[in-house]
């Protein structure tokens, strides 16, 4: 990252200081960092790390390159105006907040901001996550990729031509770490009802989906052809696919949920 470019990061809860410890492990300078944050244990966890913060936009505040708003969307309209000045004089605003489209942006900044919205997922909290990004026609490459670098602290990156997708990404993996958390729950349930602890169920549950997850991830060989490969011809794991696969199964219902959190997006939007 260049040294004299700033970044000002808008909310440091659980997103935005999983942002800004994936910024400073990265090797981005505490001195290119300014936080604003209303909760005074945030402030202060925020200096101990060399990073200045205020709990309010200040006058006196160094030009940002780029506005990071992570924050709650129910929060945006009355934040966001206080920095139309910053991004008139050329800060590009990058968005984590969910839900918010980008022509509301523009709405509440005028004139014509260089708007970035980004979807996040919590597996940025360990610098695993993905997010989607989305611009407007504002928004030069120089600006995508100071955007990319920032996010790509917290995990992949991806780009969007068409900010309606945005609803898809959101259900699948926005909302998605949700669905894998209930897979785990209920993994668990179901092996204390065939006779396991609950300790022993919990470990079992969560290291089979971990694990599974994360070999999927490093195999050059797709899902499907993985599932194959474990699913012997009448045995144990194809008795359980024949429950899974049939009428009404999992893949119904997750169709059903993606569809359900898509349509909620959009509403929200």
């Amino acid at each position: 990252m260049d040294p004299d470019r700033n970044i000002l990061l808008v909310g440091c809860g659980n997103m935005g200081s999983a942002l800004l410890r994936g910024w400073l492990a990265q090797g981005i300078g505490a001195r290119q960092l300014h936080v604003i944050d209303g909760q005074d244990g945030v402030i202060e966890q925020t200096r101990s790390l060399g990073v200045e913060a205020s709990s309010s936009l200040a006058a006196d505040i160094a030009q940002p390159d780029v506005i990071v708003f992570a924050v709650k969307p129910q929060q945006l309209d009355t934040l966001v105006p206080q920095f139309a000045d910053l991004a008139a004089r050329g800060a590009v605003v990058l968005s984590v907040a969910a839900g918010k489209p980008i022509a509301a942006y523009e709405r509440l900044l005028g004139g014509a901001p260089m708007i970035v919205r980004a979807m996040p997922n919590t597996p940025a909290a360990i610098r695993r996550g993905i997010t989607a990004l989305v611009a407007n026609s504002a928004v030069g490459s120089e600006q995508k990729v100071l955007c990319e670098r920032l996010l790509s602290a917290v995990g992949d990156v991806v780009w969007l031509d068409d900010e309606s997708l945005m609803d898809a990404v959101t259900a699948i993996s926005g909302s998605g770490p949700a669905y894998v958390f209930l897979l785990i729950e209920t993994l668990a349930a179901a092996a204390q009802r065939e006779g396991l602890t609950a300790d022993l169920a919990s470990k079992l549950a969560l290291a089979t989906v971990a694990g599974a997850g994360a070999y999927a991830a490093q195999s050059p060989i797709e899902p499907g052809r993985l599932r194959e490969q474990v699913t012997s011809p009448g045995g144990t794991t194809q008795a359980a696919l024949e429950v899974l696969m049939g009428e009404g199964g999992l893949e119904t219902l997750v169709r059903k949920a993606v569809r359900a959190a898509a349509a909620r997006s959009r509403e929200l939007g």
